[in-house]
């Protein structure tokens, strides 16, 4: 599979549901999956520039 393997992932899981608690949890996996639309959001954005300015230069 990877460098992690599911036992791996199961055991960050518990070690984070310790750590933050139940209640705590969805609220950083929500920030957390915010925080990577945004990035992805972001970094489309500066694609779309470069091939842009790329097609600028063709012509």
């Amino acid at each position: 599979m990877g460098p992690i393997g599911p036992g791996s992932l199961i055991l960050i899981a518990i070690v984070a549901l310790i750590i933050f608690g139940p209640k705590k949890l969805p609220e950083l996996g929500r920030a957390a999956g915010d925080t990577l639309r945004e990035f992805k959001n972001a970094t489309k954005g500066l694609a779309d520039d470069q091939e842009e300015k790329k097609k600028k230069e063709d012509q």
